[in-house]
């Protein structure tokens, strides 16, 4: 294609049911949704993103979709939308024809985006009613028509079952930034991320599915840029089709296709850490980027005084999930990356907003039946953060089928329980799944999502070795971060030479990693965890782009990678110890396919109900009946060295994780000793076996 040449639309060949840029051999359909607008201009860039060579005003619009047909339009055209509209922002209407919009379904983008004024739809220094007439187009990237076609030979999705899964959570950027065997240029991309030693040390601990922090196209806020600062994390969504430009480093989206490739080819599922729930252009104070120019009153919930956004998410927007249109751009989304993309699920940030009808969550909403009957998307992994901060957010348990949940509980409860809180009465329920929480409406004993530590809060080591949080680097005062860790310093704040401190933090890390992988569930461990990886105290780093939080690789505590290696690897012999059904405790009917499960005082007698309550106790001893008699028996001991008595028989102990490695082979009956924040598993020694 020539950059002068010009184009006309044939009226003949447009269609409105395909959103977005869709080329042909012949040419490229454009598709654009806004009810309010007037009419709609489609401005067309040279190959370097900088000149616009020709504006068309689209001809035709059916049910709010704008559309037309371009002849000789092919694979690399960038372009952008000007929309026409009334600037009434007392109505919820901010339509603002100088600004440069980005396609929402743009597959791909070219440029950066640069910081002016001229972003903003009203005129800076003045309120949100003036009306700013700068054009903000240099300042734009645009979308980038895209051919989809790819050479994926016989990739497919992998299916793992949710019994046999291990999530790892982790950062593109941050995983590859400080490895010594990614070459420099591919550190922080998709390239790096799916490189070979990458991938062997995944393989190594039994990661099974590797969970991204957001990789659509997000933005860098301007306030953390103007501090010299970052938005690390990526919630800030601005796209939710093309990746995050700066994670390739090919520039195409190609790149991440090969990556996905290649995971699946090491038996690893991608699942994306996905933000549906508000987007990039903040409150009605913030940019006139895409959704906020193109539709205010359709994509963005409004307040009562629509001049307003109605913010449940604190980011200042929420996305109108209760739009059909925009509910159909979301599924849009998720379809194209499954379809498209090949990944393997999402987990959706601050999903509870995606529950949000006119009279709160309801787990009935139309976002989740709306998954649930697709065929496409109800077989992907689907993991709810199942809270927001509006009022009636937090719904753990809430969820419907086939949502899995992460489970804060889960976290809380087992950081008490080592940190010597008591909390023996609440264990019970954390080993086996939550059952409280999640044994409702017919959903499965892995409905719960057990971790320990994630992105947002302290990784696992600095949990043993800060008693508040350090986060003066973010600029915030420390007012930032939550003060709930949960944490225990055992004698020095940070990092120490004491052997006796650094002994009883590995001790106590080894056993909440235990306590993770042994449990009823899905196990999800941050990236970094399996090596002691530490943000030096800060508990809220989604600012901190640096060695702060990129994965250390020279220094990962090598002993602490093979513990989670012996741990996974034990989780999934045999058997196995997760159930797609829960667990069934004394009294209870036996079910096809669920374990029998008991509880003994470390005397070996049953616990009693006054043990439950003993403030001193601080072992829990889980005896669990599996097919054919195979017995197992797992001890959690929080306390000091203490004797344990084990069920009558012979019994091989096969987890100890005060021992290097902490696969051990050893029978033993009666009375054994149990270290002192220790975990112990031993399974029953068969005649015959």
């Amino acid at each position: 294609m020539r950059e002068d040449s010009l184009f006309s639309f044939d009226l003949s060949a447009g269609r409105s049911h395909r959103l977005g840029a869709e080329p042909d051999a012949d040419g490229t359909n454009f598709a654009l949704f806004s009810e309010n607008a007037t009419s709609v201009e489609l401005c067309l860039y040279d190959s370097d993103g900088q000149t616009e060579t020709q504006r068309l005003e689209l001809p035709a619009m059916e049910g709010g979709v704008w559309f037309g047909y371009l002849p000789g339009v092919r694979q690399g055209q960038a372009y952008g939308y000007r929309v026409h509209g009334p600037y009434a922002p007392k109505e919820g209407h901010r339509f603002n024809p100088n600004k440069l919009l980005l396609d929402p379904y743009a597959r791909e983008l070219h440029g950066r985006f640069t910081w002016d004024d001229a972003m903003f739809g009203y005129t800076l220094g003045e309120d949100d009613l003036s009306f700013d007439t700068r054009d903000s187009g240099p300042f734009m990237p645009k979308a980038v028509v895209v051919d989809p076609a790819f050479d994926w030979e016989s990739d497919g999705a992998l299916r793992t079952p949710w019994e046999q899964t291990l999530i790892y959570e982790a950062h593109v950027k941050g995983q590859t930034c400080r490895h010594p065997g990614v070459p420099e240029e591919e550190r922080g991309t998709f390239q790096g991320l799916a490189s070979a030693p990458v991938i062997e040390h995944l393989q190594r601990i039994g990661v099974t599915a590797i969970e991204l922090l957001p990789v659509q196209g997000f933005l860098q806020d301007r306030i953390l840029r103007d501090r010299g600062l970052a938005n690390y994390w990526g919630y800030n969504t601005l796209t939710f089709f093309a990746p995050h430009w700066p994670y390739l480093a090919t520039g195409h989206l190609g790149e991440v296709k090969e990556a996905v490739k290649r995971f699946h080819a090491a038996g690893i599922e991608v699942i994306l850490d996905v933000v549906y729930n508000h987007t990039a252009e903040g409150s009605e104070l913030g940019p006139t980027l895409s959704f906020r120019g193109i539709d205010n009153a359709s994509y963005y919930l409004l307040a009562e005084d629509k001049r307003h956004c109605f913010d449940v998410t604190g980011t200042g927007n929420t996305v109108n999930v209760a739009h059909p249109m925009v509910l159909r751009m979301l599924l849009d989304s998720l379809r194209y990356w499954v379809e498209v993309m090949h990944v393997d699920g999402f987990r959706f940030d601050l999903a509870s907003t995606l529950g949000r009808e006119a009279t709160g969550f309801e787990r009935e909403g139309a976002f989740f039946a709306a998954l649930q009957q697709d065929p496409i998307l109800s077989g992907v992994k689907l993991i709810a953060e199942p809270w927001d901060v509006g009022e009636g957010g937090y719904q753990v348990g809430g969820f419907p089928w086939p949502f899995r949940e992460w489970n804060d509980k889960f976290r809380d409860d087992v950081r008490g329980f080592w940190r010597r809180d008591g909390l023996l009465q609440d264990m019970p329920q954390r080993l086996l799944g939550s059952p409280v929480q999640f044994n409702h409406t017919f959903r499965p004993a892995t409905s719960s999502v057990n971790f320990v530590a994630a992105h947002d809060g302290f990784t696992l080591w600095d949990t043993v070795s800060y008693n508040d949080k350090h986060n003066e680097a973010n600029g915030e005062g420390g007012a930032d971060g939550h003060d709930h860790n949960i944490s225990d310093n055992l004698g020095a704040e940070g990092p120490t030479d004491d052997a006796g401190i650094m002994e009883a933090r590995q001790r106590r890390v080894r056993a909440m990693l235990a306590t993770v992988l042994l449990s009823q569930g899905v196990p999800m461990i941050l990236a970094g965890d399996e090596g002691a990886r530490t943000q030096q105290g800060n508990n809220n780093a989604y600012c901190q782009d640096n060695n702060t939080t990129w994965t250390d690789w020279e220094h990962l505590d090598d002993d602490l990678v093979q513990v989670v290696a012996d741990l996974m690897a034990f989780r999934q012999e045999g058997e196995g110890l997760a159930r797609a059904r829960f667990a069934q405790e004394e009294g209870a009917p036996d079910l096809p396919g669920a374990v029998r499960v008991g509880w003994l005082h470390p005397s070996g007698a049953p616990m009693r109900d006054g043990d439950w309550s003993d403030g001193e106790l601080r072992t829990l001893v889980l005896v669990m009946d599996r097919a054919e008699g195979a017995r197992l028996v797992m001890a959690f001991n929080a306390g000091d060295d203490i004797e344990v008595t084990l069920p009558e028989g012979q019994w091989r102990r096969r987890i100890d994780t005060s021992a290097t490695p902490v696969a051990v082979d050893e029978v033993q009956e009666g009375a054994v000793m149990l270290g002192w924040q220790t975990v112990s598993v031993w399974d029953e020694v068969r005649e015959g076996a």
